[in-house]
């Protein structure tokens, strides 16, 4: 381990004490300058070039495949599909953040320690990829051909990422919106590698068991605050809901489920309700086949997002057949439109200041709050028009996302490699 390796794992071991004692703003400082450093220095040395006879031919998958996050439950999504390609692949957990609860096992019996194949897939975010460069021995990056599997919300790429891209060969996304994106500012391969979404359910899990009201029609909106609130904008859904229905109208409800809330957000988001009391929250984190029965056991999936880089909850809600409104721009346009879902109109704002990762001066979606009130009030009250946009929705969705296309991207992709 050399000594940038040291210092960034005392420091991070040492970050409960630091962040008391010294501003937010010159601790990041503190590391970029430090991963600067490293890089430049790895940097120096430079990556042995792809050698493909070196390993076996396969696939090493490297992410947080435990992680009980939306990038824990991509890394599982994509190892799926490796499983369905019959390609020869084994799977390496690498988790960044120890504080990130990751107690998904479900694909243990492929996670080994060492790499045996000739093609990384790096199922790491940009700004993680740099620390996971600096920890790891530069054997895992050597002679092999390295792929990055990234999701990205925006139409701009952050600038402070695009140092990432000089550590892969190419790049995958889920999504046309998000790799039209990336092809914008590299010219190295990148491809469109479609999610297989699979959502699991148990009716155990019912409305009982979520002390939910049997009879309510029920909207549910979720996020976790990781993906900030900014971007997944709860309180539009919050607004709607009371434009749609008056605070005694006992006939509907709002659930709210929230991973790793903040205080601060739980105190915003409860005093913006004033005198509604048919308000429910759930804050515990959850297996994902408990978190896809509720979604499954309300009426409607509320995401009136400001952007997405793929929007896999709204796909798992429409195969089980509870109908979306839904934010009609970004990546989740790919898997729905209006004869399938409730879309919801915008218009662009620009962002003022910078909050990262979203740098000033981009823009994204703002919601018509009016109209996604007005599909609310439709879906409540009219059955037939709810009846057929959950067939339609559950459908449109088995089709567009299906095993075989993402089997035969990856097929086509990995046979194109190993003819170069």
């Amino acid at each position: 381990m050399n000594l940038s390796q040291r210092i960034i794992e005392l420091s991070e071991k040492l970050r409960p004490i630091l962040v008391k004692i010294l501003p937010m703003g010159l601790l990041r400082y503190l590391k970029d300058k430090i991963q600067e450093r490293s890089i430049k220095r790895l940097q120096k040395r430079k990556r042995r070039p792809f050698q493909k006879d070196r390993y076996e031919a396969g696939i090493n998958l490297i992410g947080c495949i435990r992680a009980e996050i939306g990038l824990g439950q991509s890394c599982r999504l994509l190892a799926n599909e490796l499983e369905h390609t019959g390609i020869q692949y084994s799977i390496q957990d690498f988790l960044l953040d120890g504080k990130l609860r990751a107690e998904d096992h479900s694909w243990d019996h492929k996670i080994r320690e060492d790499l045996p194949y000739h093609i990384n897939l790096l199922h790491i975010e940009p700004m993680d990829l740099l620390m996971a460069y600096i920890r790891m021995e530069p054997e895992v990056w050597d002679y092999r051909y390295n792929i990055a599997f990234w999701l990205w919300e925006l139409e701009e790429f952050p600038e402070s990422w695009k140092k990432s891209l000089d550590l892969v060969d190419e790049i995958w996304t889920p999504s046309a919106f998000t790799s039209s994106c990336i092809r914008r500012i590299t010219d190295k391969p990148v491809y469109t590698i479609p999610y297989c979404v699979t959502a699991e359910t148990d009716e155990s899990y019912d409305r009982s068991y979520f002390h939910l009201p049997e009879t309510q029609f029920l909207f549910l909106v979720m996020y976790d605050t990781n993906s900030t609130m900014e971007r997944k904008n709860p309180q539009g859904a919050v607004q709607a809901f009371q434009k749609a229905f008056s605070p005694d109208d006992r006939q509907v409800g709002l659930v709210l489920k929230m991973n790793n809330p903040r205080n601060e957000d739980l105190d915003q988001l409860k005093a913006s309700f004033g005198e509604y009391q048919n308000i429910y929250y759930i804050t515990e984190i959850m297996d994902k086949i408990i978190v896809n029965s509720l979604i499954r056991c309300v009426d409607v999936f509320v995401s009136l997002h400001r952007a997405e880089g793929f929007g896999l909850v709204m796909a798992e809600a429409m195969l089980n057949g509870t109908p979306c409104i839904a934010t009609n721009w970004s990546s989740n346009t790919e898997f729905m439109n209006e004869e399938v879902a409730c879309m919801v109109d915008y218009t662009f704002t620009v962002l003022d200041k910078t909050s990262p990762p979203y740098e000033k001066g981009a823009r994204w979606a703002e919601p018509d709050i009016d109209q996604a009130a007005a599909y609310m009030r439709r879906l409540a009250e009219d059955s037939e028009y709810y009846r057929i946009l959950a067939e339609k929705g559950k459908a449109f969705v088995k089709e567009r996302l299906s095993m075989q296309q993402a089997v035969d991207a990856i097929r086509k992709r990995i046979a194109e490699l190993e003819k170069e």
